[in-house]
């Protein structure tokens, strides 16, 4: 299946800080422009901080995952930087403008996909797409869009008659029809079996060998850790931890080691793994019995972070 969704590259080039309303300063960190650029943000709601000083950058051309557990602010600040909901106090540039006080020159330059954008809807997947690409200057192909998401063999096809996994990549096809630098992915892969995740998975690589720029929320660690360059772990309105997945899951230190012996079976929680195989080598003839090491996980990371903000 093709799935490559390519886009004209260098557009970030063309706009300066001085696009950016409250900016605070260069956009861009060294020779990388910004896509999202966040600092202090934050949003009251009586006396309740939903977001409390948060600080976010997302560079161009970056896969970035948001995690966190329900309440922490994920859907907040996405809906802060799609424009769809005021802040309290803070910066904020999406693409070098504020969201705040969004122009339609913007609005064609990001591409939204909600929950449920297309189980609304009434049209065949090809009439949603070209009717969505009459919104925008320079929309992507219709017959092409089909293609690159699957659904040239559906596009004619009632709305009641697509799977879930059809639908959600209909969703895709209407977020990107408008040939977007920066695109807002929400949990796409609520309720996927696992075949139709991991489908949707090289669709959204597609997305990005292209040059797309996409902010991804998920409670899938596993969809986090394959797809994302970089992740960050909201609780509490602040990020508490940001990193590669591999950085992420280096800051739990402990493994756990496991074997058999006697007959019963024995384990061992240790930041220094090597040194107890060593131990474990030199107190047995020949091999150890079951022997395992399990390093953590992201997962456990994450249990770890969020510690009681669940």
């Amino acid at each position: 299946m093709p799935v490559t969704l390519s886009m004209p590259h260098g557009r970030f080039g063309n706009h300066s800080a001085g696009g950016r309303g409250k900016g605070r300063g260069a956009y861009s960190v060294g020779c990388m422009p910004l896509a999202i650029d966040v600092a202090g943000l934050r949003k009251q709601y009586g006396d309740k901080a939903a977001l409390d000083g948060l600080d976010l950058q997302v560079s161009s051309g970056e896969v970035f995952a948001l995690l966190g557990p329900n309440g922490a602010g994920k859907s907040t600040t996405v809906e802060i930087l799609e424009g769809f909901r005021e802040r309290t106090a803070g910066d904020v540039a999406v693409l070098g403008d504020d969201p705040a006080s969004p122009t339609r020159a913007w609005r064609e330059r990001i591409g939204i996909m909600l929950q449920s954008t297309s189980d609304q809807l009434a049209l065949t997947p090809r009439e949603a797409i070209t009717h969505m690409g009459r919104l925008y200057p320079n929309p992507r192909a219709t017959d092409e869009l089909l293609a690159a998401v699957g659904l040239d063999d559906k596009a004619d096809a009632k709305p009641r008659t697509l799977s879930g996994g059809m639908r959600r990549r209909l969703d895709v096809a209407l977020a990107v029809v408008g040939n977007p630098e920066l695109v807002f992915l929400d949990e796409p892969t609520t309720g996927f079996d696992p075949e139709a995740r991991r489908q949707f998975w090289t669709l959204i690589e597609g997305l990005k060998e292209g040059g797309t720029t996409i902010l991804l929320t998920t409670h899938y660690l596993d969809e986090a850790e394959y797809l994302a360059d970089r992740i960050a772990i909201i609780t509490q309105g602040r990020v508490a931890a940001l990193d590669t997945p591999a950085g992420l899951r280096s800051k739990a230190t402990d493994a756990v080691v496991t074997w058999t012996h006697d007959g019963e079976q024995r384990r061992a929680v240790t930041a220094t793994p090597t040194a107890t195989l060593r131990e474990l080598l030199a107190a047995t003839e020949g091999e150890v019995p079951d022997l395992t090491v399990t390093k953590p996980s992201l997962e456990d990371v994450y249990l770890q972070i969020i510690g009681g903000d669940k």
